[in-house]
């Protein structure tokens, strides 16, 4: 039956994957119509190639046919490239100046970005992310009704001030511990933590990326505006009123509708310690234990190497004791193509009945307890942890076999749990590839996972487990200098860029964070998707493109009132940041909605700003990180976001217009 099933998922992924590959390629001929189309209406030929390179990019970030960075990279190249082809596209010049076309690396919002993330880093090393959790579990019990406000109230306002996906990132361990203390599914406590995680990126300013590039695209459209018509910047807490609006009405949403939208994965419901068998057992319907077995001279088991037996056998090798070497148990010296010696001793991570068949096989003797390795696997130096791949994850695509991952990362995967399915050894779960938000249940030792933890190719999961790699002694330097950046960004005129790099230097300085630590807390892959796009912010703004879309989109709307226009605009903002990046969508529209509120009448800062903060309106489908992210931990699945995103994202737009036409 088992292989049945495996046959027919193998079936049913080549079928998805030739639909998916089929509707690119539709997609692809409407968008080069629909391209060919709005070349032949153009007004001029540099508004024609401007429409078509954002037409290309949206169809990249739709489909994802590469990476987000590598899509945002590729079109600046091109933009680039526009300079030395001009003669033979009919340009008098490029679309864009090369001589600022990496001005988006040493921009205030990248700048930025990467002081929040570091400052962001140097928080969570201190282990005051603890200390909220245990805060939370005192003052919460074991109610949702009141758990949920707490968690995601905290949540909320850490997000006001760091990235929402780290915050989110931050609290996946705390949520995990209250889950399994409180008897509470994570299916619960889960989503409403993500959703205000991404409401609470609204609060300040420097929130969200749209909202930290906001600004530096103000002043970039006011380089082709007129004086009387240049708008003034926002400041750190002008979108406060807004934001607090959004994260109070995503609380009492799930509150008072929690119970109608919120799923309940009945199997996540556990009082079991996390990482214990009776908790694996519960959650993931595994009934893992560790056994020691001696290998005698004559088992057909000598000379076989651990990639030969294990998937067949369905048992994971977590430690190997050879007669004649060292003992092999973590990162670096225990990997699939270790051949097995005589007289060794092994350490086996398996079901007690596929033990039985693995040892009558092999002619193996079983040892009472642990001995040889009574130490090496104890409670206190390894177990069982939970992993999340999140977005963004290098490994995203490449299976366990592909990236070595118990030799690299001293990991040895014995399960997988994806779209509320569980995979268990001997069902090819090392062949897979991995995707965004997959937990992974895998064996380590403690220190190979403190070491991941640093690596922002894996979330943990797993928070309770011995470690040193905390530096609760650093907390007064890391509340002082985030202070300094917060007080600085408060009452000086210092740009944002310098007054939260001096608080992530201080960091390092004061020895919170290694520089090498500061720079692995860095998303690279962010920093070159937002500078990567700003010059075609630019390219869309100086060509006359983004006038001229807002001209068309005024005969559609023009005679309306200017809240219906600015409700429009929200709408094809929110539209947009489903099927592409938020930062994408930022870089694109804000530009048209200036040029629409300037037709209209309106202030077009405040339809900047709509556009920036309805990037965040992204619950309907988990196309979101930080929906990906939780997706995987939480048992998710997309009809479960459709359900609870729907009327969110309808709260959303009604609350965040009626919010901005009171204050605005």
């Amino acid at each position: 039956m088992s292989k049945l099933k495996r046959i027919l998922r193998a079936r049913l992924r080549k079928v998805k994957f030739r639909k998916l590959r089929s509707t690119k390629w539709i997609a692809g001929i409407i968008f080069v119509e629909f391209g060919w189309f709005v070349t032949g209406v153009a007004p001029s030929t540099d508004i024609a190639w401007v429409s078509g390179i954002l037409l290309f990019t949206i169809y990249l970030f739709v489909f994802e046919i590469v990476n987000v960075d590598e899509t945002a990279i590729t079109i600046m190249v091109l933009l680039g490239l526009t300079s030395l082809l001009a003669p033979f596209m009919g340009l008098e010049q490029g679309l864009v100046d090369t001589q600022h076309l990496f001005d988006g690396f040493a921009s205030n919002a990248v700048v930025s970005i990467i002081a929040v993330m570091i400052i962001g880093a140097g928080l969570d090393k201190t282990g005051m992310m603890s200390k909220v959790a245990g805060f939370i579990l005192k003052i919460g019990g074991t109610s949702e009704q009141r758990i949920i406000p707490i968690v995601s109230g905290t949540v909320g306002i850490i997000s006001s001030f760091m990235q929402n996906v780290g915050a989110t990132a931050l609290f996946l361990p705390v949520v995990s511990r209250i889950s399994a203390r409180s008897n509470l599914p994570m299916s619960r406590l889960l989503m409403p933590m993500g959703f205000t995680a991404i409401l609470g990126g609204t609060v300040t300013m420097v929130g969200s990326s749209p909202l930290i590039l906001l600004n530096d695209l103000i002043l970039t459209s006011n380089t082709a505006l007129p004086l009387y018509q240049q708008m003034h910047t926002w400041d750190l807490f002008s979108v406060t009123p807004v934001g607090l609006a959004l994260v109070a009405t995503g609380i009492i949403y799930f509150v008072l509708a929690g119970k109608y939208v919120l799923p309940t994965i009945s199997h996540e419901s556990s009082t079991a310690v996390a990482g214990s068998t009776k908790y694996l057992e519960e959650v993931y319907g595994v009934d893992y234990l560790t056994f020691e077995v001696n290998v005698p001279e004559d088992s057909p088991l000598v000379g076989q190497s651990l990639s030969d037996i294990e998937s067949i056998n369905k048992i994971r090798i977590i430690a190997i004791k050879a007669a004649d070497a060292g003992m092999r148990a973590s990162r670096g010296n225990l990997s699939r193509d270790l051949d097995i010696g005589p007289n060794s001793v092994l350490g086996i991570l398996c079901s007690p009945a596929h033990l039985k068949d693995f040892v009558d096989t092999y002619g193996l003797s079983i040892q009472k307890g642990l001995r040889v390795f009574s130490e090496v696997l104890s409670s206190t130096q390894a177990g069982i942890a939970e992993i999340v791949i999140p977005p963004g994850s290098t490994l995203i695509g490449k299976s366990a076999l592909e990236v070595w991952m118990r030799k690299t990362y001293g990991i040895a995967m014995v399960a997988l749990h994806r779209d509320g399915e569980t995979l268990v050894e001997g069902e090819n779960i090392r062949d897979m590839p991995l995707e965004a938000g997959d937990t992974i249940l895998a064996h380590t030792t403690w220190q190979d996972l403190a070491h991941l933890e640093r690596d922002r190719n894996f979330v943990i999961i797993t928070s309770e487990y011995p470690r040193e790699d905390t530096r609760p002694n650093k907390v007064g330097w890391a509340t002082f200098f985030f202070s300094v950046a917060l007080f600085m960004v408060l009452f000086t005129d210092l740009r944002l860029s310098i007054a939260l790099m001096t608080g992530a230097i201080g960091m390092v300085i004061s020895g919170v964070l290694k520089m090498e630590e500061a720079y692995e807390s860095v998303s690279w892959s962010t920093v070159f998707l937002l500078a990567s796009l700003i010059p075609l912010g630019l390219a869309v703004e100086t060509s006359g493109t983004a006038k001229w879309i807002a001209e068309q989109t005024l005969l559609v709307v023009g005679g309306m009132p200017i809240w219906v226009i600015q409700a429009a605009v929200a709408v094809l903002a929110t539209f947009f940041t489903l099927v592409m990046s938020n930062v994408g969508a930022t870089v694109l529209l804000v530009p048209l909605a200036v040029n629409i509120a300037i037709g209209a009448g309106a202030n077009p800062a405040v339809f900047a700003l709509t556009v920036a903060l309805a990037t965040s309106n992204s619950f309907l489908i988990p196309t979101h990180q930080v929906n990906a992210l939780i997706k995987g931990p939480g048992g998710y699945r997309v009809p479960d976001f459709m359900r609870a995103g729907f009327f969110m994202t309808i709260l959303f737009i009604v609350v965040m217009l009626v919010m901005m036409n009171i204050i605005f």
